[in-house]
């Protein structure tokens, strides 16, 4: 028995029948719930090469290695799969990339671009974040963009601190953990996994799926965490005494978004 394994059990698929019902949605994607009483959105982190702005974008760089044979092209049964623009973001779990590179937050690159934290009328995804490509439509390779369907391991760790301190029995509240169909490949089955909240930063060294749970709540339904396979973000619904401190927290960044609440 693996670690993860001792620390979160299987539970029934039934466990997520309530999460039907409140969200109107069958959570192939991760089931959306209606910010009762209070929602906000947390941002997937995205990163900055301590340098400063490049000059060159990760399609530039992909297609200079395809050139020279220093990189091997996707394919699929022979099928090329070297079609459209390299933006240098990609699916699933990330973590700060290291020596030389420092966050930038949304709110920062909104500054510079003049654009808003998140479009109007949009949930966080890579059509709302403020708008640091360049001419190709490319990121530059100095940013890190944020990864889609899952929050990076650093934000996932904080707000599991967060929400230790707004459940009833702290890091031993009982939750539960749900994996949409698209994570693990299985739409025959709902997947879902029962453990301690103090031991739910375990669940982000999972060898399989490589996301952050779908959905996170804990047995008395107090608060409920959502992330979509096809977000930049996370929305997280709870009293607002929660939201307000993730709002304020000063290593998460989130928002308030009316019209996604």
């Amino acid at each position: 028995m693996t670690r993860i394994s001792a620390l979160w059990q299987i539970a029934s698929s039934t466990e997520t029948e309530w999460l039907v019902e409140l969200c109107k949605d069958e959570g192939t994607t991760g089931f959306p719930p209606p910010g009762m009483p209070d929602a906000a959105w947390v941002l997937n982190a995205m990163y900055e090469h301590q340098q400063g702005p490049g000059l060159v974008s990760h399609h530039e760089v992909r297609q200079a290695g395809l050139a020279d044979g220093s990189i091997e092209p996707d394919s699929f049964h022979g099928i090329d799969l070297e079609v459209g623009t390299v933006t240098g973001g990609r699916l699933g779990r990330a973590e700060h990339p290291g020596p030389g590179w420092r966050r930038l937050r949304w709110a920062e690159l909104a500054r510079r671009t003049g654009d808003p934290v998140v479009k109007e009328g949009y949930w966080p995804s890579r059509r709302s974040v403020p708008d640091g490509r360049m001419e190709d439509r490319s990121w530059p390779v100095s940013i890190v963009p944020p990864t889609e369907g899952s929050l990076d391991r650093e934000t996932w760790n904080r707000l599991i601190e967060i929400l230790q301190e707004y459940s009833p029995a702290g890091p031993d509240t009982r939750c539960l953990a749900y994996y949409n169909p698209l994570m693990m490949g299985d739409f025959d089955n709902l997947h879902v996994l029962s453990g301690r909240l103090g031991d739910a930063r375990a669940l982000y060294d999972m060898d399989e799926p490589d996301f952050s749970p779908s959905n996170l709540w804990p047995e008395d339904r107090s608060w409920i965490v959502y992330t979509d396979y096809d977000l930049w973000g996370t929305k997280v619904v709870g009293p607002t005494a929660l939201l307000d401190t993730l709002v304020g927290d000063t290593e998460i960044e989130a928002v308030r978004l009316p019209w996604a609440s």
